[in-house]
């Protein structure tokens, strides 16, 4: 069975000379078929390729169709700077949970300037970050790196949570409880 849909002409481009939807509109389809987390990481990576949140936006609002209201609400969530679907995943988590909404990939330096990390999510205020750490992470090499870095980020008097897959399937636990351990502590006189 086939299904027929009709697009805006600017939710169209060309591929090898075909016609087919573009990042934008792809998403807007996504409104009905995919869970909300997907949808905004599915946002978030529109946004790394150059789409802007006004695009989404007007895709959402122009949709009259399942998952309008989806789209709306995904809007509001996506930001600009997310570079993988569990950095997205976690984010949602740490808001969900009612915590402030972290910088995203934000550059720590040292009181001279000198580059240290480059931090998934961080509260600067509260010099607590938060990294989720994917496979890639296993690799020798790059745990050394990692190693490294972590120590770099202690020493610039800032608390790091790291995050790997499992902690995604006991977030209020395993995410949400050191975050806002973390927050209060820095908080704490």
């Amino acid at each position: 069975m086939g299904h027929r849909l009709v697009m805006p002409s600017e939710g169209v481009t060309l591929r090898a000379g075909l016609p087919v939807a573009n990042r934008v509109e792809t998403w807007a389809q996504l409104g009905s078929l995919v869970p909300m987390e997907d949808l905004v990481a599915a946002g978030d990576w529109a946004l790394s390729q150059g789409d802007t949140v006004s695009d989404l936006d007007a895709a959402a609002r122009r949709a009259r169709r399942r998952g309008a209201v989806a789209l709306r609400e995904a809007v509001q969530l996506v930001r600009p700077g997310a570079e993988s679907p569990r950095e997205t995943a976690v984010r949602l988590v740490l808001l969900r949970a009612g915590l402030p909404e972290p910088h995203l990939n934000w550059t720590l330096c040292t009181a001279d300037g000198v580059f240290v990390a480059r931090l998934d999510m961080a509260y600067p205020d509260h010099r607590v970050a938060v990294e989720y750490d994917g496979r890639q992470h296993a690799d020798a090499d790059q745990f050394r790196r990692d190693a490294d870095r972590w120590r770099a980020i202690a020493r610039e008097g800032w608390t790091l949570i790291r995050v790997v897959a499992h902690h995604l399937e006991t977030p209020m636990q395993d995410i949400v409880a050191p975050v806002r351990h973390a927050l209060r502590a820095a908080d704490a006189p």
